[in-house]
């Protein structure tokens, strides 16, 4: 009697198994990144130091999803009350959503150039999802002194030109959204940007940075219930069920 141990039905299940589980991979496993900071300075005023603030109040999907700070306070910069951020996956469906928004804000910067400028409530969205990334602004109470009206919720990439007599000294950018490379998009619901230059009437150059929200793009985990998640769970269970090595016993009669 000779026995014979055939083990080419697990290993080809096996092979099944992981050939599957290679063609199904999705080609990014992780769902989306959100995160969001409620206020960002980075400026140098004529004829004085540098000024690097923030970001402040910030919140990743990663954690911490949500913070808060009771103000801000830049001398003779920027003004803030109460700053609210979120930053929150949904491991479902992959969707992201991140917050922030800025209450009280006032701009002494601009006293010169516009008057009081100042806004009840600066808040930016941004979503991820399945259908694509968007965001929005929205200005409560907006008082942009000399340099106009604006709807409370502006279009994408709203400019306003601040101005001393002739010379162009700062752009104030109103729902400005940035179409990043890696797919996601950044809102800023308020971006002061101070042109540079030592003429005079010049505020000095830099940044200022109002509720900010980045999000994007969406990376659902892939459903085992159907499509080529339900294939991968067919072949891990067949390479479960197929026993590694079968053994049969021959009987070879005597002459």
């Amino acid at each position: 009697m000779k026995r014979h141990l055939v083990r080419r039905g697990g290993l080809l299940a096996a092979v099944v198994a992981s050939i599957a589980l290679a063609g199904a991979a999705p080609a990014s496993a992780a769902p989306g990144d959100g995160s969001a900071y409620g206020v960002n300075v980075n400026v140098t005023l004529l004829g004085q130091p540098a000024v690097h603030v923030g970001p402040l109040a910030a919140a990743n999907t990663n954690g911490p999803t949500e913070s808060t700070a009771v103000s801000a306070n830049v001398p003779g910069v920027l003004t803030t009350g109460v700053i609210k951020t979120s930053a929150v996956r949904d491991d479902n469906s992959g969707a992201v959503t991140a917050k922030a928004s800025v209450a009280d804000v006032g701009l002494p910067l601009l006293k010169a150039a516009a008057g009081d400028v100042g806004v009840k409530a600066v808040e930016a969205v941004c979503t991820a999802t399945q259908e694509g990334v968007k965001g929005s602004s929205t200005l409560v109470g907006a008082n942009l002194g000399n340099l106009g009206k604006v709807d409370a919720t502006p279009a994408a990439n709203t400019e306003l030109k601040v101005q001393v007599g002739p010379l162009h000294v700062a752009t104030l950018i109103l729902n400005e959204q940035i179409k990043n490379k890696d797919g996601s998009l950044t809102v800023n619901a308020l971006h002061l940007k101070l042109l540079g230059g030592d003429a005079l009437g010049a505020l000095g150059s830099g940044d200022v940075i109002l509720s900010s929200a980045t999000c994007g793009p969406a990376a659902p985990p892939m459903p085992l219930a159907s499509g080529a998640g339900m294939w991968v769970g067919f072949g891990v269970l067949a390479a479960v069920a197929v026993p590694v090595g079968i053994r049969f016993t021959r009987r070879r009669s005597a002459a």
